[in-house]
């Protein structure tokens, strides 16, 4: 019986990939060996109990109480905080995804390498923090990456079978969030309820709001660089907001191949959990006489100013995508904290960047995670100050 685990199992990403589990048979047809999640100790006890789970983990040691007597009676041992989380992700399995959302999801994940067998990386951060490390951990337990983001899951189908060095240019597409057709002078007074509300997709309130900042495209445009060694020049942002066309991989002899889909992750997290082979999924077919047209045009970085830092951190390099990350989460904090408007996000991450840039060893390649992880610390503290 296949092994899985699913950390980040009570968001919208771990949802959508134990709806598939269950839809496949659930514990009959999977050996789960650890679930985790955050403050939704009802849900993730829930799940735990349905599919089984050897562990079940919350991120919050103030909640294991909680959990220990949702879980009374069963099976499934409960455990909390940091270390149980990478204990958990120790535990072999065959197949993990990786759903943490942060920082927080390096450790799990970089201990779910060394075990082999296959992460399908939800976690932007993994390779944007620390993309050197993810691959060489990769390349020493034998395992094999898999992208879940809908993005890089469109750009890695599409290179099936093509050769890296045919490829011109990659575009990634954005939806454009919430704000894509305000006014730019309105955009400072948006509120948090403002920007939680996502047109096409049904996501949590964090990333729903980096896809209105379009904090969320500049990461997975970092991410795009690292997961398949593209050239910055390479990669391309439109925006289009019908949410079909994912990507496309243009290659130097003019041709595209671009890949469509209905604007669902579980195609992405059910093409990673049953690669190399396909497998049916509860997704829509596409029906394109219905959508009728596809619209794509080009980011006005006067409203996404995200996209303009995502191109500096790649030219930097080093410890410019964990800076880039940590100040961008804490700029989101005071966000949703009322303590910053929308439009003073961007700004807080470029002087942040600014500031740590002169410190030595921004420019190096992270040595090990806790290099990372302090200079993730050190970008919060400026972020904060």
């Amino acid at each position: 019986m296949r092994r899985i685990s699913i950390f980040g199992a009570t968001g919208s990403v771990g949802g959508s990939g134990i709806d598939l589990i269950r839809r496949a048979g659930g514990a009959d047809a999977y050996e789960v060996v650890a679930l985790t999640g955050g403050r939704n100790i009802r849900r993730l006890a829930q799940v735990a109990r349905e599919l089984r789970a050897g562990i079940a983990v919350t991120a919050h040691p103030d909640l294991l109480g909680d959990l220990r007597e949702a879980l009374r009676g069963s099976d499934t041992e409960a455990a909390a905080g940091p270390a149980a989380l990478a204990e958990a992700a120790s535990r072999p399995a065959d197949w993990v995804l990786s759903a943490i959302v942060g920082a927080a999801g390096l450790r799990p994940g970089l201990q779910a390498l060394a075990q082999g067998g296959v992460l399908a990386l939800a976690n932007k951060e993994s390779l944007v923090c620390a993309g050197p490390l993810i691959h060489a951990a990769a390349a020493r337990g034998g395992a094999r990456i898999l992208p879940v983001d809908s993005e890089h899951s469109a750009i890695f189908q599409a290179l099936a079978g093509e050769d890296l060095d045919s490829v011109k240019d990659v575009t990634i597409t954005a939806s454009g969030g919430a704000f894509r057709d305000w006014p730019v002078e309105r955009l400072a007074a948006a509120t948090v309820a403002e920007a939680s509300t996502h047109p096409n997709w049904a996501m949590g309130q964090r990333i729903t709001i980096d896809s209105a900042s379009m904090f969320n495209k500049a990461m997975e445009v970092i991410e795009a660089k690292e997961f398949f060694g593209l050239r910055p020049d390479q990669i391309r942002v439109l925006v289009h907001p019908e949410s079909i066309v994912h990507a496309m991989v243009s290659h130097v002899d003019g041709g595209s191949i671009a890949h469509l889909g209905a604007p669902d992750m579980r195609h992405a997290i059910g093409y990673a959990l049953n690669w190399p082979d396909r497998a049916p999924l509860p997704v829509p077919a596409l029906d394109l006489a219905r959508v009728g047209s596809l619209t794509f045009r080009e980011p006005d970085e006067r409203r996404w100013p995200a996209l303009r830092l995502a191109r500096e951190v790649m030219a930097a390099g080093g410890m410019a995508g964990a800076v880039f990350n940590a100040a961008k989460e804490q700029a989101l904090d005071d966000f949703i904290a009322g303590r910053i408007r929308f439009t003073q996000m961007a700004p807080r991450v470029e002087a942040v960047l600014a500031a740590m840039a002169g410190r030595a060893g921004f420019g190096a390649p992270p040595a090990d995670l806790d290099s990372v992880l302090d200079w993730d610390r050190a970008a919060r503290q400026e972020a904060a100050a």
